[in-house]
C-alpha cells in the first residue's frame, strides 16, 4: 500500500522557520522524483520545490527561492522541506508528491497545513 505521510506543519510567526517531512512507504522510493506542493485557500494547487531520485538536482519556484530548501534521505524514504523566513502569503496546505521517472505513476499525500500569522 502506498502511503506518503506529511508532517511538521502548524502555527509559526513570521519570519520564523518550519521544517516539513513526507515519509514514503510502498513503493520504491530512490526511483522517484519528489516535489513539494502548496494549496492557500481559494486558489490551485502550486508547485513549490522539485528534487530528482538521487537529490543531485533541486528546482524551485520563484517565491521561495532562497528561503526554502528541498533535501531528501533515499535511505529513510523521506524527503523534507526545511522554511525560513516565513511570512503570511506562505500559509496553506503543503503536499508531498511523488512522481516515477521511469513509468507513469503518481502519489500524493494528504497534507500539512502551515499558517503563519503572529
Amino acid at each position: 500500500q502506498v502511503q506518503l505521510v506529511e508532517s511538521g506543519g502548524g502555527l509559526v510567526q513570521p519570519g520564523g522557520s518550519l521544517r516539513l517531512s513526507c515519509a514514503a512507504s510502498g513503493f520504491t522510493f530512490s526511483s522517484y522524483r519528489m516535489s513539494w506542493y502548496r494549496q492557500a485557500p481559494g486558489k490551485e494547487r502550486d508547485l513549490v520545490a522539485t528534487i530528482t531520485s538521487g537529490g543531485n538536482s533541486k528546482s524551485y519556484v520563484g517565491f521561495v527561492k532562497g528561503r526554502f530548501t528541498i533535501s531528501r534521505d533515499n535511505s529513510k524514504n523521506t524527503v523534507y522541506l526545511q522554511m525560513n523566513s516565513l511570512n503570511a502569503e506562505d500559509t496553506a496546505v503543503y503536499y508531498c508528491n511523488a512522481k516515477s521517472q521511469l513509468g507513469p505513476y503518481e502519489y500524493w499525500g494528504q497534507g500539512t497545513q502551515v499558517t503563519v500569522s503572529s
